[in-house]
């Protein structure tokens, strides 16, 4: 490449035959800049015919490169592709992505417009391959699904904590050393954590559009949240801080549930004079009759209708109990026992 790129997008790919094709088409369709970007594919040893696509695509794109992941761990593959960039400014873009044509450009204005901000991002919009996965992203965009977090729900423009597919400064990720590499899930927030913590910002506008494929099935989608749950113990851990609130609710209704439950079994098994434990079936009751009209309302202000209803109720369960659980694994593991990841959630699941 003769001329030096506005921009770097790395994408960390392993068995993406499906999916790579349309990502890397969506930035070929970039408008409005003057000079070219560069894609950095970082692969971890594809055998579905994915390497195959990007060799095809390598010999007549010149913006294009593939470096190689041998340890197929998604952060040591950010972090190859951020220190092979030639860019100022890095993109990191999931292969299940795709890219509205103005991504780049509006990225970059954004990262001008706001020299307080090491990150910028915006909207990421659920694609739907069927009703079932139709009805996850339905759920994946409501805060009662998924918290606060703009990048999902939308919302004005404005500094957040966190968001997805990020352009960054690259100054500012070499300040960082890049991410972490023994996280699984959670390295962007858990990176962009340190970015705030460290003085810069991190400016949300819900001009810049991208679409990703939602995960299809509710097992899939448990087994991602919970994995999602059991990092951010680690993270936490790591900075002896809850870096956001939010994501205490779905392990608290958990063990509220848990503590309730087994007191009421304890009152009914062997009855004792105490009025706390003859209230804890009733009090299970009111928590799960305050999620219950929670998910109503969210599901009443989103609009969902009564075909989706149900899928939408079964998403909400998932991704809270799913969570919860993994959370709570991670506080057994990370801050009881002070053990290192179990082998079990180190791999990616999918």
């Amino acid at each position: 490449m003769s001329q030096r790129p506005c921009a770097t997008v790395v994408i960390p790919c392993l068995n993406e035959a499906a999916h790579i094709g349309p990502c890397l088409d969506s930035l070929t369709r970039q408008e409005g800049l003057v000079e070219p970007i560069e894609v950095l594919v970082v692969d971890g040893g594809s055998t579905d015919g994915t390497r195959e696509i990007l060799e095809a695509r390598k010999s007549g794109d010149g913006w294009l490169r593939v470096l190689d992941n041998p340890d197929r761990i998604t952060p040591i593959a950010m972090n190859k592709g951020i220190s092979a960039a030639t860019s100022d400014v890095v993109v990191i873009v999931g292969a299940h992505a795709e890219v509205a044509p103005d991504f780049i450009r509006r990225n970059l204005e954004a990262l001008r417009a706001h020299p307080e901000s090491g990150c910028v991002g915006g909207v990421v919009e659920q694609v739907h391959g069927d009703e079932m996965s139709r009805r996850i992203g339905l759920a994946l965009t409501s805060p009662f699904g998924v918290g606060d977090a703009r990048f999902r729900t939308g919302g004005v423009a404005g500094h957040v904590d966190t968001v997805a597919f990020g352009a960054y400064r690259k100054a500012v990720l070499d300040e960082l050393g890049g991410l972490d590499e023994l996280l699984v899930r959670n390295q962007d927030d858990e990176l962009n954590y340190r970015l705030t913590e460290s003085g810069w910002r991190i400016w949300f506008d819900p001009r810049i559009r991208s679409t990703y494929h939602a995960r299809s099935t509710y097992g899939q989608l448990f087994r991602q949240y919970r994995q999602y749950g059991y990092w951010k113990v680690f993270v936490n851990a790591k900075h002896f801080t809850v870096t956001t609130w939010r994501q205490l609710a779905p392990a608290a209704l958990l063990l509220s549930s848990a503590f309730l439950l087994i007191a009421g079994f304890v009152q009914a098994l062997y009855p004792i004079e105490s009025v706390g434990l003859s209230l804890a079936f009733p009090a299970l009751g009111t928590v799960w009759g305050f999620w219950l009209v929670g998910a109503f309302i969210a599901m009443a202000l989103g609009g969902v209708g009564l075909r989706d209803a149900w899928g939408v109720f079964r998403t909400f369960a998932v991704l809270h109990l799913a969570y919860g659980w993994g959370y709570c694994q991670g506080i057994w593991r990370f801050l009881l026992l002070r053990r290192a990841p179990a082998a079990e959630f180190k791999t990616l699941t999918r």
